[in-house]
C-alpha cells in the first residue's frame, strides 16, 4: 500500500498536540481554514462512539495561490489536511504527503510546489 500521510507517535495529550500542531502550522505559514471534530460529529450523526480525532484543513496561501495557478482544479484537493486523534493511550499526528494527493494529477508545474509545501508539512510534524 502506497503510503500517503507523514504520520508520528507524540508524547503529549491530545489536546496540547492540538495546541502545538496550530503553533507549528503557522511557524511554517499554515493558517487553520477548517477544524473537524470527528468524534463530536459521528455522536452527534450516527450517536456512535469514536476516539478523540480531529481533522485540521491547513493552508499556506502563497503555495495555494501557485497551485491555482497551475491548474485551475486543484481546489478539490485543498486545503492540506493534517489530523491529530488518540488510539487507546497513544497520541498521532499525521499530514497529507501534497507529493503524492497531486501526483496524480499529472501537471509537472504542480511538482515543485507540491515539494516545497510537502516539506514545510514533515517541519511541522518533526517539531511535535
Amino acid at each position: 500500500m502506497k503510503m500517503y500521510g507523514y504520520k508520528k507517535k507524540l508524547d503529549l495529550k491530545y489536546d496540547d498536540a492540538i495546541i502545538k500542531t496550530k503553533e507549528e502550522l503557522k511557524k511554517e505559514g499554515f493558517g487553520v481554514l477548517t477544524e473537524i471534530d470527528v468524534k463530536a460529529t459521528l455522536k452527534k450523526k450516527l450517536d456512535v462512539d469514536f476516539d478523540k480525532y480531529i481533522i485540521l484543513g491547513a493552508c499556506n496561501p502563497p503555495f495555494a495561490h501557485k497551485a491555482l495557478q497551475a491548474e485551475k482544479d486543484i481546489g478539490l484537493l485543498l486545503p492540506c489536511n493534517v489530523i491529530v486523534y488518540e488510539d487507546k493511550d497513544d497520541v498521532f499526528i499525521s499530514a497529507i504527503l501534497p507529493t503524492i494527493a497531486m501526483g496524480m494529477v499529472e501537471n509537472e508545474r504542480l511538482k515543485d510546489i507540491a515539494i516545497e509545501v510537502e516539506d514545510k508539512l514533515k517541519k511541522v510534524v518533526d517539531a511535535i
